[in-house]
């Protein structure tokens, strides 16, 4: 019995989003643009990342929800002059694929020299995108394009550092943005002894962006660190209310020294 072909169902898929923009499917379909779906791309995504973290099957139906928007908005693009449809997207990321992996789908002395060498297969990639971008018409194109500045703060700090370290900009270790925390913490102290608003925003900024180098000089991802204290602060302070609740002290009438204490005892507990 042959193996299930990947991807097989995705003409499925393609099909009943047909259906459902049909002139007799789905009232709330059809009354979709590519500017309403756009906060719904946002959330699917979102609910990716944290279904990674958790059982496969949570992370199977969060990508499905995913690759839904992903036909929906090709579909909508499809109706308008010009447009496309899903088989130029798969078409286009293919090819482009095919093009930065000549190491793999290649064939000659170029390929096999690029084979099984790490370093220079990333910076082939580089030179490849750097040329595609002149295709496109970026006369001088730059070691941080393609940033998109739409994202969150952290990733756009990550990523801008790490295509800047590509070009050798970049401390040989972590010891260099650990002392550069310092420096912009120290100088967030001085902004805070002015008083000067924007003295400060603009200190408290360049200490987050220090922090997030050092992230990536420490190989961790920001924003799974920020993530992972987020949910260790929400877990420890629902059991502060918890125990402020069983000594008759609800939050909102408990005072800070007995949140405190609540506070260290749920550390204690290891939450």
């Amino acid at each position: 019995m042959k193996a299930p072909v990947p991807g097989a169902r995705l003409s499925e898929l393609c099909a009943l989003m047909e259906r459902l923009l049909a002139p007799d499917g789905c009232p709330w379909d059809r009354a979709q643009t590519l500017e309403t779906l756009k906060p719904f791309l946002v959330e699917e995504t979102y609910e990716v990342l944290e279904a990674m973290d958790g059982a496969a099957r949570e992370h199977c139906e969060e990508l499905g929800d995913l690759l839904f928007q992903v036909v929906f908005q090709s579909a909508l693009r499809a109706r308008q002059p010009g447009g496309f449809g899903i088989d130029d997207v798969v078409g286009a990321i293919c090819e482009k694929m095919y093009r930065r992996h000549p190491h793999v789908f290649g064939t000659g002395p170029a390929a096999e020299a690029l084979r099984g060498d790490l370093e220079a297969v990333h910076a082939q990639w580089v030179q490849q995108k750097a040329a595609e971008r002149r295709e496109k018409g970026q006369k001088t194109p730059s070691a941080l394009d393609g940033v998109p500045k739409s994202a969150p703060a952290l990733l756009v700090a990550w990523r801008l550092t790490e295509k800047a370290s590509r070009v050798g900009f970049d401390w040989p270790d972590a010891t260099g943005p650990r002392a550069k925390v310092s420096e912009e913490l120290a100088e967030l102290d001085a902004a805070l002894a002015s008083g000067d608003h924007a003295h400060i925003k603009d200190e408290l900024g360049d200490l987050l962006f220090a922090a997030v180098n050092l992230a990536r000089k420490l190989d961790l991802d920001p924003e799974d660190a920020l993530r992972g204290a987020t949910r260790k602060f929400e877990a420890r302070f629902r059991e502060v209310e918890a125990r402020l609740e069983a000594l008759g002290r609800p939050a909102g009438t408990a005072t800070l020294a007995e949140m405190d204490a609540a506070w260290d005892a749920a550390k204690r507990s290891g939450r």
